[in-house]
């Protein structure tokens, strides 16, 4: 080891030649191009269109306008030296009403962002759902309901024959976790509903959908290499006193086993059915469902961005609820309401999430040892921090540490066995943060808004550096 110090500012360290590096997007963070070629509205549409809901009102009706400037940005891509680039497909630019005949100009869309891709030796990982429900199902119950799993299911099979031939992974969902608890039970994300009911069927249902998506993709798939995977959100937990080991099981049950149970152990945890049973006796989950849901994957997908610090409330004083989300008035966590979050040690991103690469590694040789056959992909880790441009450049140097410090987290998992595959660094552009609206920015790559100009930070060179070289470089001046 070079340069080794538990301050995780490693410098030197190899990565093999078949770690794959990229970076990920999500499609209507960055599309734009809201109304065009037969579009249909998303809940991310509806949601960002209703004051209050999004910082300064903002929306992704333009985002980074990358529908019509996919060409330069694949340019871009190559510049940098991508290896693999994470993008998710926007929903209802092929079934506009979440259900029916396809839109011939939204699979023609991403069919030139595939052959883009491939055009220049980037190999393309497409997420099918980036959170972005077409309006349409939503209007009929959305993920609480049954019949929305039957849709993505549906929509899994056209996006899967029409790509099928090109694409190299498939990821089914993006943190589902968002999906179901910010989106139905805290009401910080679209929908925007706040019910702890919702908030469960919608998380069994995004399981279900999961399993019914891989089904239909296995069945009209054609690249005989083609991956499976789906992509979480962990929940890094860390305890402060002695009512902390409650704190700690309830929330990992909630904010990673209800998700992990039944995707790949085939159950859902006893005790998560036990914490909520004064809310639902999960009779909506269905005979043959865990079944259904519990598909061989070839990968799974690690999102990492800071951890959560927990302990029981003791209800003498105010309770704290920063749990790293926007607080609307909901929960993200029925039946655990009585959990508090704490404040955490700096120092701090601009989301105010906390910088802990040692949390990284700890997490992936946690899952490694309890998932010892499945390899392991980070699917997204970046920061946000105030970037300035100076005359053409962004030192962002804070992003270059940042990410310096979790490629060395990531390299010693792999030395301690490990099996991690590959990093993709969110995000390729600076984007619509979603509630944050354009406030914050994660991008290797700043987006001026208003003229729609690209520039490479500081953080892009140095990751386009690590490429090449496959080692960790140092910070930049």
């Amino acid at each position: 080891m070079i340069n080794g110090s538990a301050d995780y500012r490693d410098s030197g360290l190899e990565f093999p030649a078949d770690f794959l590096l990229g970076s990920a997007t999500a499609a209507y963070q960055i599309e734009g191009a809201f109304q065009e070629d037969g579009r249909g509205p998303s809940i991310w549409d509806t949601f960002s269109h209703t004051a209050g809901r999004t910082l300064d009102a903002d929306t992704g009706d333009v985002a980074d306008d990358h529908y019509h400037r996919v060409n330069s940005d694949l340019d871009l891509m190559k510049r940098l030296g991508l290896e693999a680039y994470r993008f998710s497909i926007a929903w209802t630019r092929i079934q506009p009403s979440g259900s029916g005949k396809p839109l011939e100009a939204g699979l023609s869309f991403y069919s030139r962002l595939v052959d883009g891709l491939l055009d220049r030796g980037i190999k393309p990982i497409a997420t099918l759902y980036h959170w972005d429900l077409p309006q349409e199902l939503e209007d009929k119950g959305g993920w609480p309901e049954r019949d929305t799993a039957l849709r993505f299911a549906e929509y899994a099979s056209i996006v899967g024959d029409a790509l099928g031939d090109r694409v190299a992974v498939w990821t089914t969902m993006n943190e589902p976790w968002c999906a179901a608890f910010l989106g139905y039970g805290s009401g910080g994300h679209a929908p925007g509903r706040t019910s702890d009911l919702a908030a469960l069927r919608a998380a069994h249902h995004l399981n279900l959908g999961h399993g019914l998506a891989l089904q239909e993709l296995r069945h009209v798939v054609t690249k005989p290499d083609a991956q499976y995977s789906i992509t979480l959100n962990f929940h890094a937990l860390r305890g402060e006193d002695n009512s902390s080991p409650e704190a700690i099981r309830r929330i990992d049950a909630l904010g990673n086993r209800s998700f992990t149970g039944p995707l790949l152990h085939g159950e859902y945890p006893i005790d998560l059915l036990q914490d909520t049973h004064a809310i639902t006796d999960w009779s909506f989950v269905q005979p043959g469902d865990l079944e259904t849901i519990h598909q061989p994957i070839d990968f799974l997908g690690v999102n990492f961005y800071s951890t959560a610090t927990v302990r029981m409330w003791d209800g003498k004083s105010d309770k704290l609820t920063n749990d790293g989300h926007r607080d609307v008035g909901g929960s993200a966590w029925p039946g655990s309401r009585n959990v508090e979050f704490l404040p955490q040690p700096g120092p701090l991103t601009a989301m105010g999430w906390n910088i802990a690469p040692e949390a990284l590694e700890e997490l992936l040789v946690s899952l490694s040892q309890e998932f010892p056959k499945l390899p392991l992909v980070i699917t997204e880790n970046g920061a946000a921090f105030d970037d300035v441009e100076v005359e053409g450049r962004v030192h962002d140097q804070k992003r270059v540490d940042y990410l310096r410090r979790h490629f060395t987290a990531a390299h010693r998992a792999r030395a301690r066995g490990v099996d991690l595959r590959g990093y993709l660094v969110w995000s390729l552009l600076d984007n619509f943060e979603w509630s944050y609206g354009y406030s914050k920015r994660f991008g290797l790559v700043r987006v001026n808004y208003e003229t729609q100009e690209r520039t490479v930070k500081d953080s892009g060179l140095w990751f386009a550096e690590l490429i090449e070289t496959r080692r960790i470089p140092e910070g930049r001046e």
